[in-house]
């Protein structure tokens, strides 16, 4: 058995989420993890001196808690899969040839040493900042986000925490959200594809 772990980052509204839940479709034996699922309470993320809540830092994540589950199905992928009732699929006559992969999404994931260390792809959703600020003003978010929040907050920290992660991160593939999903999700895909068979050769 192997393990292959893909980060796929990017802004908010980015396109992430979809590309990641394609390849998850698409790919044998893998899950996904998603960052925006380890969010602190509201009552003790920070507010600017403008009001603005501080949700776009690491400090509003639970990163601990999401490192705990990574390192679980790193420990076990099979029972990660079962736990959570998605059965691991035999694509191969034997374990031993088997490939298990760990799809992290979110838009700090490359920002967080620790996690960043653990991927094998590195995958990162570009979009330009007109067309960011119009998806972002179409969706719904709990809580809402008030006015002048994207231009306050959002577009600022993007700007902060991309340079943040140039630093510290290598290795990324930047994706230009704005192309077809399907031609996104064909290039990707066909990487981690040949990424798998390489470790399956590495098994054989």
């Amino acid at each position: 058995m192997k393990t292959l772990i893909v980060g796929v980052g990017g802004m908010t509204n980015g396109g992430k989420s979809t590309l990641s839940k394609s390849l998850h479709q698409q790919i044998p034996n893998s899950c996904i993890i998603a960052q925006d699922s380890y969010f602190k309470d509201d009552s003790v993320v920070p507010v600017d001196s403008n009001g603005f809540k501080q949700y776009d830092m690491l400090d509003a994540l639970h990163m601990d808690t999401l490192m705990s589950e990574v390192d679980s199905w790193r420990r076990d992928p099979e029972s990660f899969l079962k736990q959570r009732g998605l059965n691991p699929e035999r694509t191969t006559p034997t374990v031993d040839t088997e490939v298990y992969v760990l799809i992290v999404e979110g838009f700090l994931i490359f920002n967080y040493r620790p996690l960043n260390e653990l991927f094998d792809k590195r995958y990162f959703m570009e979009i330009p900042y007109d067309v960011c600020k119009r998806r972002r003003s179409l969706r719904v978010y709990t809580p809402p986000d008030p006015p002048g929040y994207f231009d306050g907050h959002v577009w600022p920290m993007y700007l902060k925490n991309h340079q943040e992660m140039e630093s510290m991160a290598s290795g990324i593939v930047f994706l230009d959200g704005l192309k077809p999903k399907e031609e996104l999700l064909a290039a990707v895909y066909k990487d981690v594809c040949q990424e798998i068979e390489r470790l399956r050769g590495k098994l054989q």
